[in-house]
């Protein structure tokens, strides 16, 4: 520090003088210059407020910004324009504070929120001593205009610049419990097609000039002539109030195969939206609680029971998530669901169902490409379709030579269809062709190793394990991070490999 002034960054909230806080006007006071930004027209909101708890004699320091993003003839565009005024204004601050003075730099809302101030601060904080006081955000004012609280519990809340592409607001908006979008204006057709891709356009509140003489709250879709000082405000699922919402449906989504990273923003968007969840007691557990949704758990050999009793609710006004691990179209929830929606007693019922990443990609990730070229996805449980199916199912993919995904090999009542199931491949594939072998990948308790088919030992293998069967192309091969497993996409002009062990 080698200058003798202090800078004080001093937020003066959301529009209303009242709202400064009691340190704030104290500072205020006590400065001996004020500085504030205003655009060219010269009004200052920041100066407005702070101005009942001004002195007579302090000095002002009036940072206009010399550009709009629209007209520059800077050399380095808007960028290059808006940089060299912060340095002018930095400098012009830095005299001051050389000279022993006190600074307050007024800032709207909260210093370090959205702020012009983090910039002067930037530029001064090394030199000189540095105090910030916080004010109340635009955020909490558009809160309590709508009288509506944010978030609670382990809910999630985010902020949003308005600016951002429609494709990744939509994205975060999906992703996220409450929200508030900021920086309207212009971005406003952009907001409004983000939320209505999300599904949360109906929940969305429009607040303008929140906590001033001048504030407005509207739905969002109402609003016209945005004006930047305005925010869209999306509330948690649990304290959505008169707002309506998307009820009477299934939506049956699958969470992927166990790591939380695998579960699609569109999953988790609807998980918050649903006033009831459906699924295998596991499954369900999975799932974050939130605050007034109501959980119905089973075990895992009830899908078509299950499946009715989500219609049933659906029919009674609720908006129903159907659980599912992977893909919920992958040996999962959605085939019960949709079989049991064409029954006349349910096909009124809307039925959707949102993708989730299955537990053969999974897999296959861990160890490279060995579903990178034709494969086939087999179940070897028995319990709902005949052992000759699945054997005939076998024989006839390793006949084709594709790689097999293989689904379901074990359970505590079935131990021995994978040492049958390894019997059919022997008769079509070499003893050599890699096997990969992933038991709870996307968990803690994760392993995926590799063996050639003639070394699989049954005994190794359970319920939480799915196995990837190579055709001849398939090859382990070692590179800089290990071996690694791929299917090649090309076949010879003439004869076929007969594939690698580990």
């Amino acid at each position: 520090m080698t200058g003798a002034g202090k800078l004080w960054g001093v937020g003066v909230g959301p529009g209303d003088p009242e709202l400064l806080t009691v340190k704030a006007a104290r500072v205020i006071a006590e400065a001996d210059v004020i500085a504030f930004h205003s655009a060219q027209h010269g009004r200052s909101i920041s100066r407005g407020l702070a101005a009942g708890y001004m002195r007579d004699g302090q000095l002002e320091e009036h940072l206009v910004y010399p550009v709009t993003t629209e007209t520059t003839a800077h050399p380095g565009g808007y960028q290059g324009a808006i940089d060299e005024f912060y340095e002018s204004a930095a400098a012009r601050l830095a005299a001051h504070l050389d000279a022993g003075r006190s600074v307050v730099l007024l800032a709207e809302g909260d210093p370090l929120f959205y702020s012009s101030y983090m910039h002067m601060h930037k530029r001064l904080a090394d030199r000189f001593e540095v105090e910030v006081v916080p004010g109340v955000t635009s955020v909490s004012a558009a809160s309590a205009a709508l009288a509506t609280p944010l978030v609670e519990r382990d809910e999630v809340f985010t902020v949003l610049p308005g600016t951002l592409p429609a494709d990744e607001l939509t994205r975060r908006l999906r992703g996220t419990d409450a929200a508030v979008i900021m920086k309207l204006g212009r971005t406003y057709p952009t907001v409004l097609e983000a939320l209505e891709r999300s599904g949360r356009l109906d929940e969305a509140r429009y607040v303008e000039r929140a906590s001033t003489p001048r504030q407005r709250v509207l739905d969002a879709a109402d609003a016209d002539d945005v004006p930047y000082f305005s925010m869209i405000v999306v509330p948690s699922p649990s304290n959505r109030t008169g707002t309506p919402i998307r009820t009477g449906e299934v939506v049956v989504v699958g969470l992927g195969p166990g790591d939380d990273a695998w579960t699609t923003d569109e999953v988790r968007a609807e998980l918050a939206a649903a006033t009831d969840l459906v699924g295998y007691v596991t499954y369900i557990d999975r799932v974050p609680l939130r605050p007034g949704q109501i959980r119905h758990s089973s075990d895992n050999k009830v899908e078509s029971e299950r499946a009715a009793f989500a219609l049933d609710l659906a029919k009674q006004g609720r908006r129903v998530a159907v659980v599912s691990s992977g893909d919920p179209g992958v040996f999962a929830m959605a085939t019960a669901v949709i079989e049991v929606a064409a029954e006349q007693q349910w096909n009124s019922v809307p039925v959707r169902v949102v993708p989730g990443m299955t537990a053969a990609n999974a897999v296959a990730s861990r160890v490279g490409a060995p579903l990178g070229h034709d494969y086939a996805v087999v179940s070897l449980s028995d319990r709902l379709k005949p052992w000759d199916v699945v054997a005939a199912r076998l024989a006839a993919v390793a006949g084709a030579d594709m790689a097999i995904a293989i689904y379901n090999p074990a359970s505590k009542s079935r131990t021995w269809q994978v040492a049958a199931m390894k019997e059919i491949l022997l008769e079509h594939r070499s003893s050599q062709t890699p096997v990969v072998i992933g038991r709870a990948v996307g968990s803690p308790e994760e392993s995926v190793r590799t063996v050639p088919l003639g070394r699989l030992d049954p005994d190794t293998i359970d319920m939480r394990c799915l196995l990837i069967i190579g055709s001849s192309m398939t090859t382990v091969v070692d590179t800089g991070s290990g071996p690694k497993v791929f299917t090649s996409r090309r076949y010879p002009s003439e004869g076929r490999s007969s594939g690698s062990g580990a």
